[in-house]
């Protein structure tokens, strides 16, 4: 049998993204309540109000598993080999005329299609 036990850290960090929500709700309302100031303050506040909550989020453990996920992603886009420009204009060219044979030979069926129906329900020229 398994029991729940709680874990402090769970409860805490509840606490934590319910001040961090607080705190992006607060931004919100100001930036609404104090529209008569300058866009400048205000933007100002919202920066430093999304900071603040952002660094709180970050001490949680789903913070701490993003940033964690993060730096790793980063990690991985470095080690892409991206293609030269050479090489994606002559893919792009390649997907261009690919999509281009489809369409028409899609045109061609739908005409040959209605063409048929047409002469099996006698509506048509």
């Amino acid at each position: 049998m398994s029991e729940k036990t709680e874990n402090p850290s769970n409860s805490m960090d509840l606490l934590k993204w319910l001040v961090v929500f607080a705190l992006l709700a607060g931004v919100i309302t100001a930036n609404y309540v104090y529209g008569e100031l300058s866009v400048l303050y205000r933007a100002i506040g919202a920066v430093a109000g999304v900071a603040i909550a952002g660094f709180i989020a970050t001490t949680t453990v789903k913070g701490d598993a993003f940033l964690t996920f993060a730096k790793d992603s980063r990690m991985e886009v470095r080690k892409v080999v991206w293609p030269s420009r050479q090489e994606l204009n002559q893919t792009t060219l390649i997907v261009l005329a690919a999509t281009v044979i489809a369409a028409l030979l899609l045109w061609g069926l739908d005409g040959i299609l209605v063409w048929v129906v047409g002469l099996i329900t006698g509506i048509g020229a």
